[in-house]
Protein backbone atom coordinates (compact mmCIF):
# COMPACT_ATOMS: atom_id res chain seq x y z
CA UNK A 1 0.00 0.00 0.00
CA UNK A 2 1.23 3.54 -0.53
CA UNK A 3 2.43 5.52 2.36
CA UNK A 4 -0.53 7.09 4.02
CA UNK A 5 1.93 7.11 6.55
CA UNK A 6 3.88 5.23 8.73
CA UNK A 7 3.51 3.67 11.84
CA UNK A 8 1.29 1.52 9.95
CA UNK A 9 -1.35 -0.32 11.48
CA UNK A 10 -1.27 1.83 14.42
CA UNK A 11 1.56 0.38 16.29
CA UNK A 12 -0.51 -1.67 18.64
CA UNK A 13 2.37 -1.95 20.98
CA UNK A 14 1.60 -4.75 23.37
CA UNK A 15 3.79 -3.84 26.30
CA UNK A 16 4.02 -6.46 28.97
CA UNK A 17 5.17 -3.91 31.48
CA UNK A 18 5.12 -5.98 34.62
CA UNK A 19 6.36 -9.17 33.04
CA UNK A 20 9.77 -10.66 33.68
CA UNK A 21 11.73 -11.65 30.59
CA UNK A 22 13.97 -14.66 30.94
CA UNK A 23 16.77 -15.52 28.56
CA UNK A 24 16.08 -18.46 26.26
CA UNK A 25 18.41 -21.29 25.59
CA UNK A 26 19.43 -20.59 22.00
CA UNK A 27 21.07 -17.57 20.45
CA UNK A 28 20.79 -16.41 16.85
CA UNK A 29 23.56 -18.69 15.67
CA UNK A 30 22.20 -21.83 17.31
CA UNK A 31 18.87 -21.11 15.64
CA UNK A 32 20.63 -21.19 12.31
CA UNK A 33 20.78 -17.42 12.11
CA UNK A 34 24.39 -16.40 11.54
CA UNK A 35 25.60 -13.02 12.73
CA UNK A 36 28.97 -11.39 12.45
CA UNK A 37 27.73 -8.70 14.80
CA UNK A 38 27.50 -10.77 17.93
CA UNK A 39 27.44 -14.38 18.99
CA UNK A 40 26.97 -13.41 22.60
CA UNK A 41 24.28 -15.40 24.37
CA UNK A 42 22.80 -12.06 25.45
CA UNK A 43 21.28 -11.87 21.96
CA UNK A 44 19.18 -14.97 22.57
CA UNK A 45 15.43 -15.02 22.38
CA UNK A 46 13.60 -13.93 25.52
CA UNK A 47 10.36 -15.48 26.69
CA UNK A 48 7.63 -14.12 28.92
CA UNK A 49 7.86 -15.76 32.31
CA UNK A 50 5.40 -14.18 34.72
CA UNK A 51 1.81 -13.07 34.38
CA UNK A 52 0.98 -10.01 32.35
CA UNK A 53 -0.70 -7.25 34.31
CA UNK A 54 -0.69 -4.57 31.60
CA UNK A 55 -0.93 -4.38 27.85
CA UNK A 56 -0.06 -1.13 26.14
CA UNK A 57 -1.26 -0.38 22.63
CA UNK A 58 0.15 2.44 20.56
CA UNK A 59 -1.99 3.02 17.49
CA UNK A 60 -2.71 5.38 14.62
CA UNK A 61 -6.10 6.69 13.51
CA UNK A 62 -6.81 8.16 10.06
CA UNK A 63 -9.91 9.26 8.16
CA UNK A 64 -10.97 7.96 4.74
CA UNK A 65 -8.59 10.42 3.07
CA UNK A 66 -5.60 9.22 5.08
CA UNK A 67 -5.44 12.30 7.30
CA UNK A 68 -4.57 11.78 10.94
CA UNK A 69 -7.39 12.02 13.47
CA UNK A 70 -5.89 13.30 16.71
CA UNK A 71 -8.90 14.55 18.72
CA UNK A 72 -10.67 11.34 19.75
CA UNK A 73 -11.32 10.48 23.41
CA UNK A 74 -11.13 7.23 25.35
CA UNK A 75 -14.91 6.78 25.15
CA UNK A 76 -14.72 6.81 21.33
CA UNK A 77 -12.86 3.48 21.30
CA UNK A 78 -13.86 -0.11 21.99
CA UNK A 79 -10.94 -2.49 22.57
CA UNK A 80 -11.20 -6.26 22.26
CA UNK A 81 -8.38 -8.48 23.52
CA UNK A 82 -8.99 -12.12 22.61
CA UNK A 83 -12.52 -10.98 21.60
CA UNK A 84 -13.22 -9.70 25.13
CA UNK A 85 -13.20 -6.16 26.55
CA UNK A 86 -10.29 -5.49 28.92
CA UNK A 87 -10.80 -6.10 32.62
CA UNK A 88 -9.71 -2.51 33.24
CA UNK A 89 -8.46 0.49 31.26
CA UNK A 90 -5.40 1.80 33.11
CA UNK A 91 -4.50 4.87 31.05
CA UNK A 92 -5.29 6.65 27.79
CA UNK A 93 -3.55 9.51 26.02
CA UNK A 94 -3.53 11.01 22.57
CA UNK A 95 -0.61 12.17 20.41
CA UNK A 96 1.72 10.06 22.49
CA UNK A 97 5.33 11.12 22.75
CA UNK A 98 6.84 7.91 24.08
CA UNK A 99 10.58 7.40 23.55
CA UNK A 100 11.51 5.55 20.38
CA UNK A 101 13.75 2.53 19.98
CA UNK A 102 14.39 2.25 16.25
CA UNK A 103 16.10 -0.56 14.40
CA UNK A 104 17.19 0.36 10.87
CA UNK A 105 17.42 -2.87 8.88
CA UNK A 106 18.90 -2.48 5.39
CA UNK A 107 19.06 -5.14 2.67
CA UNK A 108 22.64 -5.44 1.39
CA UNK A 109 22.01 -8.31 -1.03
CA UNK A 110 23.02 -8.14 -4.68
CA UNK A 111 19.41 -7.50 -5.76
CA UNK A 112 19.44 -3.95 -4.31
CA UNK A 113 22.94 -2.92 -5.44
CA UNK A 114 21.85 -0.27 -7.98
CA UNK A 115 19.84 1.75 -5.43
CA UNK A 116 22.00 1.19 -2.38
CA UNK A 117 23.71 4.59 -2.06
CA UNK A 118 20.48 6.59 -2.35
CA UNK A 119 18.79 4.41 0.26
CA UNK A 120 21.70 4.97 2.65
CA UNK A 121 21.42 8.74 2.34
CA UNK A 122 17.63 8.66 2.78
CA UNK A 123 18.03 6.59 5.94
CA UNK A 124 20.56 9.07 7.37
CA UNK A 125 18.21 11.97 6.65
CA UNK A 126 15.39 10.14 8.43
CA UNK A 127 17.47 9.63 11.58
CA UNK A 128 18.57 13.26 11.55
CA UNK A 129 14.96 14.42 11.48
CA UNK A 130 13.42 11.81 13.79
CA UNK A 131 15.75 10.96 16.67
CA UNK A 132 15.80 13.20 19.73
CA UNK A 133 19.13 13.17 21.59
CA UNK A 134 19.03 11.74 25.13
CA UNK A 135 15.47 10.48 24.50
CA UNK A 136 15.34 8.19 21.46
CA UNK A 137 17.82 5.51 20.39
CA UNK A 138 18.52 3.57 17.22
CA UNK A 139 20.80 0.88 15.83
CA UNK A 140 21.86 -0.06 12.30
CA UNK A 141 21.90 -3.58 10.87
CA UNK A 142 22.72 -4.59 7.30
CA UNK A 143 21.94 -8.04 5.98
CA UNK A 144 22.57 -10.35 3.09
CA UNK A 145 23.05 -13.97 4.23
CA UNK A 146 23.62 -12.78 7.81
CA UNK A 147 22.67 -9.72 9.87
CA UNK A 148 25.57 -7.43 10.76
CA UNK A 149 25.37 -4.68 13.38
CA UNK A 150 27.40 -1.71 12.16
CA UNK A 151 26.17 0.59 14.94
CA UNK A 152 24.60 -0.51 18.20
CA UNK A 153 22.01 1.43 20.24
CA UNK A 154 22.88 5.12 20.43
CA UNK A 155 21.33 8.58 20.20
CA UNK A 156 24.41 9.88 18.37
CA UNK A 157 23.30 10.69 14.81
CA UNK A 158 26.91 10.94 13.64
CA UNK A 159 27.72 7.40 14.75
CA UNK A 160 24.51 6.08 13.19
CA UNK A 161 25.38 7.77 9.90
CA UNK A 162 28.81 6.16 9.93
CA UNK A 163 27.17 2.81 10.62
CA UNK A 164 24.90 3.22 7.61
CA UNK A 165 27.78 4.21 5.31
CA UNK A 166 29.79 1.18 6.44
CA UNK A 167 27.23 -1.11 4.80
CA UNK A 168 28.37 -2.74 1.57
CA UNK A 169 26.26 -4.77 -0.91
CA UNK A 170 26.59 -8.54 -0.51
CA UNK A 171 25.14 -11.70 -2.04
CA UNK A 172 22.08 -13.76 -1.04
CA UNK A 173 19.14 -12.52 1.06
CA UNK A 174 18.11 -13.86 4.49
CA UNK A 175 15.49 -11.23 5.29
CA UNK A 176 13.38 -13.25 7.73
CA UNK A 177 16.48 -14.19 9.73
CA UNK A 178 17.43 -10.50 9.91
CA UNK A 179 13.97 -9.48 11.14
CA UNK A 180 14.06 -12.25 13.74
CA UNK A 181 17.51 -11.22 14.94
CA UNK A 182 16.63 -7.50 15.09
CA UNK A 183 13.43 -8.08 17.06
CA UNK A 184 15.33 -10.15 19.61
CA UNK A 185 17.81 -7.32 19.91
CA UNK A 186 15.02 -4.82 20.58
CA UNK A 187 13.39 -7.22 23.01
CA UNK A 188 16.44 -7.66 25.21
CA UNK A 189 17.16 -3.94 25.55
CA UNK A 190 16.04 -3.25 29.10
CA UNK A 191 13.87 -0.20 29.80
CA UNK A 192 12.46 1.24 33.01
CA UNK A 193 9.72 3.11 31.14
CA UNK A 194 7.34 2.41 28.25
CA UNK A 195 8.85 2.81 24.79
CA UNK A 196 7.79 2.32 21.20
CA UNK A 197 9.82 -0.33 19.43
CA UNK A 198 10.03 0.22 15.69
CA UNK A 199 11.87 -1.65 12.95
CA UNK A 200 12.28 0.02 9.55
CA UNK A 201 13.05 -2.56 6.89
CA UNK A 202 14.42 -1.50 3.50
CA UNK A 203 14.34 -4.45 1.11
CA UNK A 204 12.89 -5.79 -2.12
CA UNK A 205 11.10 -8.35 0.07
CA UNK A 206 12.60 -11.44 -1.51
CA UNK A 207 14.23 -14.09 0.65
CA UNK A 208 16.34 -16.98 -0.57
CA UNK A 209 18.54 -17.89 2.39
CA UNK A 210 16.66 -17.68 5.73
CA UNK A 211 16.49 -20.49 8.24
CA UNK A 212 13.27 -19.14 9.82
CA UNK A 213 9.93 -18.66 8.08
CA UNK A 214 8.05 -15.43 7.46
CA UNK A 215 5.44 -16.52 10.00
CA UNK A 216 8.09 -17.10 12.67
CA UNK A 217 9.62 -13.67 12.01
CA UNK A 218 6.19 -12.06 12.37
CA UNK A 219 5.46 -13.93 15.58
CA UNK A 220 8.70 -12.85 17.20
CA UNK A 221 8.02 -9.23 16.21
CA UNK A 222 4.60 -9.44 17.86
CA UNK A 223 6.08 -11.00 20.97
CA UNK A 224 8.75 -8.29 21.13
CA UNK A 225 6.13 -5.53 20.64
CA UNK A 226 7.92 -4.34 17.51
CA UNK A 227 6.05 -2.53 14.74
CA UNK A 228 7.75 -3.16 11.41
CA UNK A 229 7.60 -0.48 8.72
CA UNK A 230 8.71 -1.70 5.32
CA UNK A 231 9.97 0.26 2.33
CA UNK A 232 10.16 -1.75 -0.86
CA UNK A 233 13.25 -0.99 -2.90
CA UNK A 234 12.62 -2.95 -6.12
CA UNK A 235 10.41 -0.23 -7.68
CA UNK A 236 8.51 -3.01 -9.48
CA UNK A 237 4.80 -3.34 -8.80
CA UNK A 238 3.43 -6.54 -7.27
CA UNK A 239 5.29 -9.81 -6.87
CA UNK A 240 6.18 -12.08 -3.98
CA UNK A 241 8.54 -9.58 -2.36
CA UNK A 242 5.85 -6.92 -2.07
CA UNK A 243 3.44 -9.44 -0.56
CA UNK A 244 6.06 -10.52 1.98
CA UNK A 245 6.72 -6.95 3.10
CA UNK A 246 3.01 -6.15 3.26
CA UNK A 247 2.28 -9.17 5.44
CA UNK A 248 5.08 -8.36 7.90
CA UNK A 249 3.97 -4.75 8.25
CA UNK A 250 0.24 -5.46 8.53
CA UNK A 251 0.55 -8.09 11.24
CA UNK A 252 3.02 -6.19 13.41
CA UNK A 253 1.26 -2.82 13.52
CA UNK A 254 3.48 -1.11 10.98
CA UNK A 255 2.90 -0.04 7.42
CA UNK A 256 4.22 -0.99 4.01
CA UNK A 257 5.43 1.60 1.52
CA UNK A 258 5.90 0.93 -2.18
CA UNK A 259 7.71 3.87 -3.83
CA UNK A 260 7.16 4.26 -7.58
CA UNK A 261 10.57 5.83 -8.07
CA UNK A 262 13.76 5.98 -6.07
CA UNK A 263 13.18 9.58 -4.93
CA UNK A 264 10.00 8.45 -3.14
CA UNK A 265 12.06 6.39 -0.70
CA UNK A 266 12.80 9.65 1.11
CA UNK A 267 9.06 10.46 1.07
CA UNK A 268 8.34 7.12 2.73
CA UNK A 269 10.82 7.90 5.50
CA UNK A 270 9.18 11.30 5.99
CA UNK A 271 5.76 9.67 6.23
CA UNK A 272 7.01 7.27 8.89
CA UNK A 273 8.47 10.15 10.87
CA UNK A 274 5.13 11.99 10.87
CA UNK A 275 3.14 8.95 11.90
CA UNK A 276 5.38 8.15 14.82
CA UNK A 277 4.42 11.54 16.28
CA UNK A 278 0.68 11.17 15.58
CA UNK A 279 -0.51 8.29 17.72
CA UNK A 280 -2.66 7.26 20.67
CA UNK A 281 -1.60 5.10 23.59
CA UNK A 282 -3.84 3.03 25.84
CA UNK A 283 -2.85 0.59 28.57
CA UNK A 284 -5.17 -2.00 30.03
CA UNK A 285 -5.39 -5.17 32.02
CA UNK A 286 -6.50 -8.05 29.77
CA UNK A 287 -9.44 -10.20 30.80
CA UNK A 288 -8.64 -13.83 31.60
CA UNK A 289 -4.97 -13.76 30.60
CA UNK A 290 -3.12 -17.08 30.95
CA UNK A 291 0.40 -18.23 30.11
CA UNK A 292 -0.86 -21.06 27.91
CA UNK A 293 0.70 -20.30 24.53
CA UNK A 294 -2.61 -18.98 23.25
CA UNK A 295 -2.66 -16.38 20.45
CA UNK A 296 -4.69 -13.40 21.59
CA UNK A 297 -6.13 -11.16 18.89
CA UNK A 298 -6.35 -7.39 19.28
CA UNK A 299 -9.06 -5.25 17.72
CA UNK A 300 -9.86 -1.56 18.22
CA UNK A 301 -13.14 -0.09 17.02
CA UNK A 302 -14.80 3.32 16.87
CA UNK A 303 -18.54 2.41 16.82
CA UNK A 304 -19.71 6.02 16.99
CA UNK A 305 -17.27 7.36 14.42
CA UNK A 306 -17.62 6.46 10.74
CA UNK A 307 -15.02 6.57 8.00
CA UNK A 308 -12.26 5.90 10.53
CA UNK A 309 -9.33 3.55 9.97
CA UNK A 310 -7.28 2.22 12.86
CA UNK A 311 -3.91 0.57 12.39
CA UNK A 312 -2.58 -1.66 15.15
CA UNK A 313 -0.87 -4.90 15.89
CA UNK A 314 -3.18 -7.80 15.12
CA UNK A 315 -2.37 -9.72 18.30
CA UNK A 316 0.28 -11.46 20.38
CA UNK A 317 1.02 -14.92 21.72
CA UNK A 318 1.34 -15.54 25.43
CA UNK A 319 4.27 -17.72 26.34
CA UNK A 320 3.55 -21.24 27.44
CA UNK A 321 5.45 -22.07 30.59
CA UNK A 322 6.49 -25.68 30.82
CA UNK A 323 5.73 -27.61 33.97
CA UNK A 324 8.66 -28.23 36.29
CA UNK A 325 7.62 -31.83 36.56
Amino acid sequence: MKFGLMTSLLLAQVVFSSAIWVQGSQDASSNGIGSQASTNSNESLLTLHSAVSEVQLVFTVTDKHGHYVRDLKQEDFDILDDRKPPEKILSFRSETDLPLQVGLLIDMSQSVRERFTFEQEAAIAFLNQSLRPKYDQAFVIGFDMTPRVTQDFTDDIGKLGIGIRLLQPGTLTAMYDAVYYSCNKLLKESQNRPVRRVLILLSDGNDNASSVTRERAIEIAQQAEVSVYTIETSLAAGGRGQKNLGAIAAKTGGRSYVPNQIAEVADAFAAIQTELRSQYAVSYKPEGFKLDGHYRTIEIRTPKKHGIRIRSRTGYRSAKIASDR
